[in-house]
């Protein structure tokens, strides 16, 4: 084959190639808009200025304390001017920063320490004790470095680790940091649940991190000088890369360290947020807050959702409150969302059952991702766009994930075929947008059946009673397997077993409607996800009473 006459003398070089990073879009903003307020934190405000110099401050006492190229920083914060500092200063050294679930028990975050080989680790005092018991279980030790904010009014902790203003102090605030060598490398580890056996270290690249977080920006049209209100944990897939899309587009942080109705209500109004993500939990929290509490908004603010679909009735109570829902959905493995609900103009024309359905929809991809489909896990052919086919999701692209840390064979059997198995069925429409059906380990398989579990759940969230639902399979002695509907509902609303029954068998086949409806408070995780591996036990445990 003849040689390709566009490569000849025309070589890389350092005038016409850098690796991609999203560190540069720091330190761009920082040149730019020195006084443009980056973070917001209490009565705490700090300029793009001030922002970029504590971060190189921070990335410079880290290399003065041993942290180089591929060594690990853990950061085991709340949603902190820290944080952010973190999800630049860490890789600006060279450093992969491991950002710590809050919400963990100690001997998984001793786990997480020891397999990400953590040599420091920066903890927010609020959370000391849980580290304190995370080191003593774990192999490591790590320099420990705490974090006082001023925001938390809680008892301190009797503590030998080094204050980390001091630990600043000790860095220069015009350190020349690192551009990483290749744009494939690490800038960040994420642990996966670990709800069926160990928990998987996700490693994401700088590359991927700068696509992702542009592919925010422009995705969901979000314009210059955004301010963004940190309900999303930052710890959840480094905050979905918005810690870095925010430099990006010159716009402001204001962090929250708790999400509570009255405090987010306070942050919309007095701070002009623009912009927020969060679970649909984090909706009925606004929604259902007291009248005296909520604030009335000058501006329409966007509001970005994932896992499950809002019901119909909660859409229509924030977009009365002044706020427009865009649902997203993607993974740790995609540094989190990858696919978009994006909105036809002309559905806005439908009846609001109509929209309600359309917006239950997953979408189509993000600019920043190369390919999705839904293919057949077997033959990993696409499956037909009716709408009815159910098969795996599938991703392909530069915003997927390097791999799983020091798990080889998981890796292997998450890229086969040349795509990322999410592990997540689903069904593509006609006119392309995929919809999620369930977690393959979800589907419910009854007398032979395969039962959607979401499918019950959308008929179920259709009840006005109903706040949240969860369905999981419980063990029948005849069938194998029936659904089990867990439910909370609304305030002030009421409903029995029997009435959701009925409901359900007005708008499911009869073999979908659940055996048992159980009334309790709905397991979460931190980021507001349904822990369906605690209601399924749950369900074992009521089959098994309900046959002794």
């Amino acid at each position: 084959m003849a040689q390709n006459p566009y490569n000849t003398g025309l070589d890389r070089t350092s005038a016409n190639y850098q690796p991609l990073t999203p560190l540069c879009f720091l330190e761009r903003a920082a040149s730019v808009f020195p006084d443009h307020t980056a973070i917001v934190h209490g009565a705490l405000r700090r300029s793009y200025a001030e922002f970029y110099a504590r971060a190189r401050q921070l990335a410079s006492a880290l290399a003065q304390a041993g942290i180089g190229r591929g060594h690990t920083v853990s950061a085991m914060l709340a949603n902190t001017p820290a944080m952010l500092e973190c999800h630049y200063g860490v890789p600006m050294c060279g450093g992969v920063l491991h950002s710590v679930n809050t919400r963990l028990d100690a001997a998984i975050i001793a786990f997480q320490l020891d397999h990400a080989m953590s040599d420091i680790v920066i903890v927010d005092r609020e959370f000391m004790p849980l580290m304190q018991d995370a080191l003593a279980l774990a192999t490591r030790k790590p320099l420990v470095i705490q974090y006082d904010d001023p925001e938390f009014t809680g008892p301190p902790t009797a503590t030998d680790a080094t204050d980390y203003e001091a630990f600043l102090s000790t860095g220069d605030p015009d350190f020349a940091w690192l551009m990483p060598e290749d744009e494939w490398d690490a800038i960040a580890i994420n642990y996966t649940s670990g709800t069926t056996g160990d928990p998987k270290g996700v490693v994401s690249h700088h590359r991927g991190a700068y696509l992702l977080a542009q592919g925010n920006a422009l995705t969901t049209s979000m314009q210059k000088h955004a301010v963004y209100l940190w309900t999303l944990p930052m710890f959840h897939c480094n905050g979905w890369c918005f810690p870095w899309t925010l430099s990006a587009i010159i716009g402001t942080h204001v962090c929250l360290r708790q999400v509570r109705a009255e405090p987010i209500w306070n942050a919309l109004a007095d701070e002009g947020v623009t912009h927020l993500c969060g679970a649909p939990i984090v909706m009925s929290l606004m929604i259902s807050a007291p009248e005296a509490e909520k604030r009335g908004l000058a501006q329409t603010v966007q509001f970005f959702t994932a896992a499950a679909p809002p019901p119909e009735k909660l859409l229509a109570d924030m977009k009365t409150a002044g706020f427009d829902v865009t649902h997203l959905y993607g993974l740790t493995e995609t540094y989190g969302p990858a696919v978009v609900n994006d909105w036809n103009a002309a559905w806005s024309e439908l009846p609001a059952d109509a929209q309600a359905a359309l917006k239950s929809r997953q979408g189509v991809r993000y600019l920043a991702l190369e390919a999705l489909d839904i293919l057949d896990p077997e033959t990993m052919t696409p499956v037909p766009r009716d709408g009815k086919t159910m098969g795996e999701v599938m991703f392909r692209g530069n915003v997927v994930m390097k791999g799983y840390f020091r798990n080889p064979d998981a890796t292997q059997a998450a890229f086969a075929g040349g795509w990322f198995h999410s592990g997540d069925l689903g069904v593509r429409h006609p006119d392309g947008y995929i919809q999620l059906k369930d977690r393959s380990k979800d589907v419910i398989i009854s007398g032979g059946e395969n039962i959607s579990s979401i499918e019950v759940e959308e008929a179920l969230y259709r009840h006005p009673a109903v706040e949240v639902v969860a369905v999981v399979a419980m063990p029948h002695e005849k069938w194998g397997e029936t659904p089990c509907a867990f439910i909370e509902l609304g305030a002030g609303q009421q409903a029995d077993g029997e009435t959701l029954r009925q409901w359900c068998r007005d708008q499911l086949a009869p073999y979908k409607v659940p055996g048992r409806f159980v009334f309790m408070s709905i397991p979460r995780t931190s980021t507001g996800k349904i822990q369906k591996f605690l209601l399924r036990d749950e369900a074992k445990k009521i089959a098994a009473s309900a046959d002794a």
